[in-house]
């Protein structure tokens, strides 16, 4: 955690940081946007749905929480059927489901209808696709990995800038039940972007030293392959790691406070007396700053000599975001509150940009598949607690800027825990240039053991010299027998031959004198 390593991908492939790896990019910009977006867009439909089913305002918002809980919540079962299955297959079939969900959603005839659809149903889908694609860009980028996580976050507020207006005008057209139908259709899309997650390929001599090797495993008997290792489907041992622990505690405290602002923001500018047009106008100034700012920020975070302290980065970053709060708590004009959407936006986009890229350098790429779905269950649980607690405040005290200063608080607190516990408790780690990785022989996977440049090239050299050892031995064999057969050639008569069984009796009778003249009895 104190330095960011830079990691070869799945079965041991250095990551290509490029080729098929913007395609990876592209399909993990739209999943990025559907999976932190539709829950948002689809609040759009709340009051249809109020007038449709006779329940309140509360009984609706219910549809965003468990979509947001299924979208955390499931990180262990995404990551085991990741391990198992792969991330192509998972995310297509999570694509089916996402669609399959809002479908159904358009034939509900009750509200708890659409909590099973909308909610479990379709954010199990987003959740099948969310995990697997920042598991596969992870494998495709190691040197270019912070501007490709910045990058494929700024798809959550590019998202949300189409969805919530495309929700009004289905709305508005075709009423929330043709609109959840033709969102279904929209959410199929999710199947493109997991079919473009190709798995990385073994160059052609790596696949024929695999296959020798699994050759030789088969020689050695079954007791060998009753021994091996099989390959865990969510590796509990991450937890062991200090730095992963560290991380998952400031995340979820960070969680906590977070999405509150957003969440509150137009209300606050509500009770000031503002339109609601130009209330709704903060979340969109939000937006297109955060747009910038996510990329921006997987620049900084990708040069040499910020990439190595990225965690100190991603705390400064909480430690903005929870500042901008504190300060925003103290707003008394819609000027005023522009200006906090500004910084606001300016370091969420840090946050979102960075949250993932140092989960990736604390774990490494083995690891991640499990620790990314260890730690959203962690941040389900902050998510389903932060926004209803603030709620909770505000009713009891009425007051906007209680929530804005509890909000900050918790992010500012985050900030100060990830970065002291890392300083005190973490060791930087010596990172290996990326240009000195060479491809690693690809393992079986119930291995999972990838040696290294060094090791294979010390192995290399000592086969080598043990084959260059064995030729002039050989060699220098052929030369002494060749000698002593012109030997016997000189001592032989002409026109008389010799068996060949004598030659060697002959050879060998002079050894067997110097023997028998070294020996104890010869001197004796």
């Amino acid at each position: 955690m104190g330095g960011a390593a830079v990691d070869v991908g799945a079965g041991g492939l250095k990551a290509p940081d490029g080729g098929w790896g913007w395609a990876v990019l592209a399909g993990c910009f739209v999943i990025t946007g559907f999976s932190y977006a539709f829950p948002k867009a689809v609040s759009v439909f709340f009051k249809e749905l109020i007038r449709e089913f006779g329940v309140g305002y509360s009984d609706t918002a219910w549809i965003s929480s468990i979509l947001l809980a299924m979208l955390y919540g499931t990180g262990p079962l995404c990551s085991v059927l990741v391990n198992r299955f792969g991330c192509r297959p998972v995310m297509m079939v999570g694509g089916l489901f996402a669609s399959l969900g809002m479908i159904l959603a358009s034939f509900s005839t009750s509200i708890i209808h659409i909590y099973l659809s909308t909610g479990v149903i379709t954010g199990l889908g987003l959740a099948l696709n969310f995990q697997p694609s920042l598991i596969m860009l992870n494998r495709y980028f190691s040197e270019k990995r912070p501007l490709a996580n910045g990058l494929s976050a700024a798809g959550s507020p590019v998202a949300l800038c189409c969805l919530s207006p495309l929700g009004q005008v289905l709305q508005y057209q075709y009423g929330w039940r043709g609109g959840f139908l033709i969102l279904g259709g929209l959410l199929l899309n999710c199947c493109v972007c997991g079919a473009l997650m190709k798995p990385l390929v073994p160059p052609k001599n790596l696949k024929n030293k695999d296959l020798e090797q699994d050759k030789e495993e088969e020689k050695e008997g079954s007791e060998d392959k009753t021994n091996k290792p099989k390959a865990k489907l969510l590796d509990i041992s991450v937890v062991k790691d200090r730095g992963f622990v560290i991380y998952t505690v400031a995340a979820s405290i960070m969680v906590l406070g977070l999405f509150v602002p957003p969440v509150f923001v137009v209300s606050y500018a509500k009770e000031m007396g503002n339109e609601d047009t130009k209330s709704a106008l903060l979340l969109t100034i939000l937006g297109f700053i955060d747009i910038f700012a996510r990329p921006t920020c997987g620049v900084i975070a990708g040069l040499k000599w910020v990439r190595p302290r990225c965690v100190y980065l991603f705390s400064f970053a909480m430690l903005f975001n929870g500042i901008t709060d504190l300060v925003g708590s103290q707003a008394n004009s819609y000027t005023s509150l522009v200006v906090y959407c500004i910084f606001f936006g300016v370091s969420y986009g840090m946050v979102g940009a960075l949250q993932f890229e140092v989960l990736m350098a604390v774990v490494g790429t083995e690891k991640f598949s499990s620790a990314i779905g260890l730690v959203l269950l962690m941040e389900a649980v902050a998510v389903l607690v932060g926004p209803p607690g603030a709620g909770r405040l505000l009713d009891a005290t009425k007051n906007y800027m209680y929530v804005f200063l509890l909000a900050g608080s918790e992010v500012v607190l985050s900030a100060v825990v990830l970065a002291t516990c890392n300083f005190l408790f973490i060791k930087n780690k010596p990172s290996v240039p990326a240009d000195k990785l060479d491809n690693v022989e690809v393992m079986d996977s119930a291995k999972a053991d990838v040696c290294s440049k060094t090791t294979e090239g010390n192995d290399e050299e000592e086969k080598g010299a043990k084959e260059e050892q064995e030729k002039e031995t050989v060699k220098d064999l052929k030369e002494e027998e060749e000698k002593d057969k012109e030997k016997v050639d000189e001592v032989r008569p002409e026109g008389v031959t010799v068996d060949s069984q004598e030659v060697e009796r002959f050879l060998k009778e002079p050894q067997q004198n110097g023997d028998a003249a070294t020996s104890p009895e010869t001197s004796l």
